[in-house]
């Protein structure tokens, strides 16, 4: 049977325990609820999706599915957020690593998604598993020409 995004985030936590998150269930259920039918589970963890190493209280998943990246937040009171991000629109990844905890900021074409609160073992796996995925993604689409070439 084929692991969810609940597992796959839990098997994240054990390995990385001091990585700060809460609420894990009901983000994952978020991701969960938008993954299309044919679409795999391939990696999922969960840290503060903010770039402050002091607000604890902004927990979100991030999935990497078969077809995009999934980031799912539920709200406290009512509602949820999610973001989309396909191959074409991610641009980079960078990692920063400090005392305690690291930070991972994605860039895309519309927006730069950051999360905190990680703990600095974690940051090569992430960064890894995210750059092979899009590396290995990009080369489905036809190369965009730059407007500075023409």
């Amino acid at each position: 049977m084929e692991k969810g995004v609940y597992e796959r985030v839990l098997e994240f936590k054990k390995r990385y325990p001091t990585t700060i998150m809460w609420r894990v269930k009901k983000h994952c259920r978020v991701v969960e609820k938008h993954l299309g039918p044919d679409e795999k589970v391939l990696y999922a963890f969960a840290a503060q999706k903010n770039d402050s190493y002091t607000n604890f209280f902004d927990t979100a998943v991030l999935c990497v599915t078969s077809e995009r990246l999934l980031i799912g937040q539920d709200q406290i009171v009512f509602g949820y957020r999610l973001n989309s991000v396909t191959p074409e629109l991610y641009n980079d990844l960078q990692v920063f690593s400090g005392l305690l905890w690291g930070r991972i900021t994605i860039d895309t074409a519309k927006e730069v998604i950051n999360f905190s609160n990680i703990t600095k073992k974690a940051l090569v796996e992430i960064e890894s598993i995210i750059t092979m995925y899009m590396k290995e993604a990009k080369k489905m689409y036809p190369e965009r020409k730059s407007s500075k070439t023409e």
